[in-house]
């Protein structure tokens, strides 16, 4: 059996591995405060750390501990009221439980719950934890080679970066043992017959004694002479470039920014663009995103001016699918692109216009897509758009659509529509 004692130095971060065993046996507890904190922050802060409450029940670990053992005689109180198998009801909050829970009492005593901070990091890992973007397909492009770079064993010169100091000393041992072997060999006959000479009654200072100290010596110099490390003991690390296949993806985010949608709707449809761009930025490295907003008319806009601006006006939602379609047609090519496209409206439109929308998907966007998501922000009941788009979703399967009524609602939506889907 071999043991391998881990002696590397700890870095600044000395509690890395127990805080991921920790965030990975209470991720249920941890995902949950995260959703929780997702509805109640503002457009502005939605991507920062938290602090999350566990209760100290959850963070109780078993122990073993040695029972008293041997033969007692012991004497329970009875009682008249229970038996075996009767549930006893908990006592009411309060008296030291713990939790700030109930009225004061007078004895007792608790534990409040563990606080634990999440970094920024850790908080995005949990709140896009099992997204993705639904039929993501490998588009190898034309003339387009993407390279991954990785380990290709050890070379015998390289970038002093590079150098692999455990493999260079474990060379650097190799050499000093095997030039230094038959001179070890040698200074241990030397001693051995040092050794006879003194059992036979010979002193110290017999020239024959003196002959082989002087040899000893001799040797044990050339031994010390051997470089601790050589030149040509130093290996270093090896790079090598693979070509993989290239993914390319796009979203169009489209946002009703029209009359009828008031600053709270508005507010809603930023923090799901908002919690969509942050999942698209931090799960796919290569990524195009498209900002269009609209009222009667379309824009495509950057990424300051969709969620700042202030412009408004009547509703026709055709222009902006109309635009997003021209962006498709101009830029992306569907047969090297992954196309997606998420909607956000209050589903108030100009009565003849929803047809003309529900025509547009059907026949010109969605045989482009990947995957198109609608989301309708409305307290109230549904408009002419959301009963054109139920045409779409019955005709493709890779249209979805779900509605949002308040804060609560954004997260789980955002999930439902970009959760992983079975191979």
């Amino acid at each position: 059996m071999s043991h391998f004692i881990d002696r590397r130095l700890n870095a600044k971060n000395k509690s890395t591995v127990n805080r991921q065993r920790f965030l990975k046996r209470y991720k249920s507890q941890l995902k949950r405060a995260v959703s929780d904190a997702v509805n109640r922050r503002s457009i502005t802060d939605i991507d920062g750390g938290e602090k999350v409450g566990i209760p100290s029940k959850d963070i109780a670990e078993p122990i073993f501990h040695h029972g008293q053992g041997g033969t007692r005689d012991m004497v329970h109180p009875g009682n008249k009221e229970f038996e075996a198998g009767d549930r006893v009801q908990r006592p009411e909050g309060g008296s030291g439980s713990g939790s700030g829970q109930g009225r004061a009492g007078k004895g007792g005593k608790g534990e409040d719950d563990f606080v634990f901070e999440l970094s920024r990091e850790e908080f995005l890992d949990l709140l896009f934890d099992d997204l993705e973007l639904p039929n993501l397909v490998r588009n190898q492009l034309m003339g387009t080679t993407e390279f991954k770079t990785v380990r290709a064993g050890y070379t015998t010169d390289g970038a002093p970066s590079n150098i692999d100091v455990v493999r260079s000393l474990k060379g650097a041992i190799a050499r000093r043992t095997a030039l230094g072997a038959p001179h070890r060999a040698r200074i241990r006959e030397l001693e051995a017959e040092v050794e006879l000479l003194l059992a036979d009654g010979v002193p110290e200072t017999d020239v024959r004694v003196v002959a082989l100290r002087e040899q000893i010596d001799r040797l044990k110099t050339r031994l010390a002479a051997l470089p601790f490390i050589d030149t040509f003991d130093l290996r270093y690390q090896a790079y090598t470039k693979q070509p993989e296949p290239t993914s390319k993806a796009v979203m169009l985010c489209i946002m009703d920014v029209s009359g009828s949608m008031d600053q709270v709707r508005k507010n809603l449809a930023k923090r799901f663009f908002i919690l969509l761009y942050l999942f698209l930025q931090r799960n796919y490295d290569k990524i195009d995103v498209v900002f269009i907003r609209h009222h009667t008319i379309a824009q495509e806009v950057d990424e300051q001016e969709f969620f700042y601006s202030r412009e408004t006006g009547g509703t026709v939602v055709s222009s902006a699918l109309n635009l997003a379609y021209d962006v498709i047609s101009e830029r992306y090519e569907s047969g090297s692109w992954n196309i997606y496209a998420a909607q956000a409206s209050d589903g108030d439109n100009w009565d003849s216009d929803s047809a003309i929308c529900r025509d547009l998907l059907i026949n010109r966007l969605l045989p482009l897509m990947r995957y198109y998501a609608y989301v309708e922000i409305t307290p109230r009941q549904h408009q002419s758009l959301w009963y054109a788009y139920q045409d779409v979703k019955a005709a493709h399967p890779h249209f979805a659509m779900e509605e949002i009524g308040g804060a609560d609602d954004i997260y789980p939506v955002f999930r439902e529509l970009f959760k992983r889907q079975d191979a």
